[in-house]
């Protein structure tokens, strides 16, 4: 394994992100993702990817939010998404795709954070939790059509 890099995802890694997206997030097709990522780059999402040579191993996304649930200050810093892929994780790449959005968020002149998981991902609410953010909240989302 060369030395793992992080830095900003640009459109020449389109095809790796993708697949990355498609990875977190498997019930969305590849094309329903690819889409999704040419609107919210447009709109000032960003990518950070962390690279094993040539090879995207993981990713983070992050947005700018008008506001952020849990959150004291408006707007926010979101992260939207992060993977790592199962061979590397408990190596810090996550840290530190996490430190790369954090910087992104203040650039920004941000003073927080936010993030969300589902309430049955104890992985992922352990690895926020490992990441210094703190829960601030649970909730259970209803709905009922009306005919």
């Amino acid at each position: 394994m060369a030395e793992i890099i992080i830095r900003p995802l640009t459109s020449t890694d389109r095809a790796g992100w993708v697949e990355m997206r498609h990875t977190l997030w498997p019930h969305a097709s590849r094309d329903e993702l690819g889409a999704e990522l040419d609107d919210i780059v447009a709109s000032g999402t960003a990518g950070f990817g962390a690279f094993d040579g040539d090879r995207m191993i993981g990713f983070a996304e992050v947005s700018q939010r008008q506001y952020g649930d849990g959150c004291d200050t408006a707007p926010v810093g979101w992260l939207e998404g992060i993977l790592v892929l199962h061979g590397y994780r408990r190596g810090n790449i996550a840290r530190r795709l996490v430190a790369a959005v954090e910087e992104w968020t203040r650039a920004r002149g941000l003073t927080e954070l936010g993030s969300d998981a589902e309430l049955d991902n104890l992985i992922s609410r352990l690895a926020h939790a490992r990441w210094g953010f703190a829960e601030t909240g649970r909730s259970v989302l209803f709905r009922k059509v009306l005919a």
